[in-house]
């Protein structure tokens, strides 16, 4: 059966300047699932605002009006949405997956897309729409008129001022309008701003009317690293000499070539690590891309040996995730970071740039998504906890982690990178990673509590409050939890959740030792990685605990028939994501026909 339902007509609690000792006067939980609120400067902060979001599943799919015709991606997509939400859109992009077509729109209001209403659909092999996700509402108040009362340089001055950085010449600016928390919208400057000396870079939303800094998109995640730490990933237990480690299939060029230009040193198509420079690369040791420096942990990690060890290890492992997730299904068309794209769709020269042994910051790494087109970007820092100090880069879990970051940043949203934005969606992006790292750490069946950090951390608890555990006494985390929760905090939750689905998959259907080369597999470690990231591409922007629970469900419709539907279900429903969830309260419900 077809659902129609129309949307929300007044969302309320605006975008505003708060100061730091500000007090909000409305509960923090109910903001979760559309607002963060994001430090600007030393004395101020700013709460960014989306829609909440509307998400339907529809098992089987359901029938559209262009399904027979052979109308394009484009087209489907924007009379779908147009018939079922009763409202203007502009497609923004969309790829075909290995089991369905993924289509991102943007609401439009007088010929101008409103920049933070965006929908997605996705269509089966059948080409029905399995998936519906939407954040567009109905305005509450008058439309601004389109006339700019604000200049383009103004307006730039405005947020280079506002957020101490410089503004991107080689991004063009645009014109679009903003959704306010209080039903209204405003007309906006949209540009991006960024700090490379700060490590910051933000897409800036300035009214064109009043000259005012209204919202911001942050393009960095950062990982904070006390939370749950990972068992195998760090150098205490041993290197080894691996020889091609490059999947052709997704790096046919290998890992340093981009089809015209062949290096000797860590960079190539998806990905260069350096030292303070991107001419500062480690060179090959012999012929035939050898790369065999001997780290020693007893001296500083500055000596050139330690220096060239960090940055092969990192070009390692970077492009071993890149190599995983898109086997996986995060490929050119799916917003993937390469140079070159080998005209299979996405926007290409956006491989990513790995800073190593960065002096900004201690104790600490992040990754920068900015959208699809534009290079991400990675800095890793030393961690001061020990004489000598250790290097981030030998903390896989921690590559790992941020390398993830990318990943569910591009996939949710269409390539934008600004769909994780909220403090909730936020919160499940660091969840995600930290699941990731985990999932490449495995090399068994068995599925033990998970830390994060230990070796980098020089601590048994490593980066997390909790590990990540089956046992309840263990990590008693549940939807529920969320309520009172930051964004460090969300993380854990979310992550602690995956870990059960992930031991639940496991146990019902085996565990495959070549899940990083062959998707192509039945087994639960295979399964478990096919609906991560499905799930992504499903999921509406900024997606709340239940918009994803309801996403991994429709993933394992898509691609397995619904087979572990109820397995899911017990998982969810056993942290309180049950049928019956809301609102931050636990339910322990499922179907009854499960």
């Amino acid at each position: 059966m077809v659902v129609f339902y129309k949307f929300f007509t007044s969302v309320f609690l605006a975008i505003v300047y708060v100061s730091l000792s500000g007090a909000l006067t409305v509960p923090v939980a109910s903001k979760h699932a559309t607002h963060s609120v994001r430090s600007i400067g030393r004395d101020v902060k700013i709460e960014v605002y989306h829609p909440k979001s509307k998400y339907n599943t529809f098992g089987a799919g359901i029938d559209h009006p262009l399904r027979k015709r052979g109308a394009s991606l484009k087209e489907s997509s924007e009379v779908f949405i147009s018939s079922h939400l009763g409202a203007n859109s502009r497609y923004q992009s969309g790829f075909a997956g290995e089991v369905a077509s993924h289509a991102f729109a943007h609401q439009v209001i007088n010929g101008l897309i409103v920049s933070n209403a965006v929908s997605n659909v996705a269509f089966n092999a059948d080409g029905k729409v399995v998936a519906l996700g939407s954040s567009f509402f109905e305005p509450s108040g008058k439309i601004p008129s389109t006339t700019l009362s604000v200049s383009f340089e103004d307006a730039k001055n405005t947020a280079e001022a506002a957020l101490d950085g410089t503004y991107l010449s080689e991004i063009p600016s645009t014109v679009e309008y903003l959704a306010k928390d209080n039903g209204e919208v405003v007309l906006v400057h949209v540009l991006q701003i960024r700090n490379e000396e700060a490590a910051t870079w933000y897409n800036a939303l300035v009214n064109a009317h009043t000259n005012k800094l209204e919202s911001i998109t942050d393009y960095v995640a950062h990982a904070t690293y006390r939370v749950l730490p990972i068992t195998k990933q760090n150098l205490l237990e041993g290197f080894e000499t691996l020889v091609d480690p490059a999947n052709l299939k997704a790096s046919p060029q290998g890992w340093h070539s981009d089809g015209s230009t062949t290096t000797a040193v860590t960079e190539g198509n998806n990905v260069v690590s350096y030292k303070s420079s991107t001419t500062n690369t480690s060179p090959a040791t012999g012929a035939n891309l050898a790369f065999e420096y001997i780290q020693n942990p007893t001296v500083s990690p500055t000596t050139a040996t330690n220096i060239n060890a960090a940055l092969v290890n990192a070009f390692y492992i970077l492009n071993a995730v890149h190599d995983i997730a898109y086997r996986y299904g995060f490929t050119e068309a799916a917003f993937n970071f390469h140079n070159n794209n080998f005209r299979k769709g996405g926007r290409g020269n956006d491989r990513v740039l790995a800073s190593m042994q960065d002096d900004f910051d201690d104790n600490n790494a992040l990754f920068s998504t900015p959208p699809d087109g534009q290079s991400g970007r990675m800095r890793a820092y030393f961690f001061t906890f020990t004489d000598p100090n250790r290097d981030s880069a030998f903390g896989n879990d921690l590559v790992v982690h941020e390398m993830a970051h990318g990943i569910s940043g591009r996939l949710t949203g269409g390539g934008t990178a600004g769909c994780l934005q909220t403090t909730e969606a936020g919160g499940m992006g660091e969840g995600w990673s930290d699941a990731l790292a985990s999932w490449t750490e495995k090399t068994s069946a068995e599925v033990p509590d998970y830390v994060l950090g230990q070796y980098l951390m020089n601590t048994p608890n490593g980066f997390r409050t909790r590990p990540y555990s089956t046992s309840s006494t263990v990590n008693p985390l549940t939807y529920g939890s969320v309520r009172n929760m930051n964004k460090i905090s969300v993380k854990c939750d979310w992550a602690n959740l995956l870990h059960n689905v992930y031991a639940a998959l496991v146990a019902e259907h085996g565990w495959s030792a070549t899940s990083h080369t062959d998707p192509n597999q039945s087994e639960g470690n295979v399964v478990f990685l096919h609906l991560f990231l499905d799930a992504m591409a499903l999921q509406p922007c900024n997606p709340t605990f239940l918009n994803a629970r309801d996403a991994w469900l429709q993933a394992d419709v898509n691609r397995y028939d619904g087979a572990n539907r109820c397995l899911l279900w017990r998982v969810f429903a056993s942290k309180g994501l049950g049928v019956n969830a809301a609102n931050y309260i636990d339910n322990n419900v499922i179907p009854s026909d499960c």
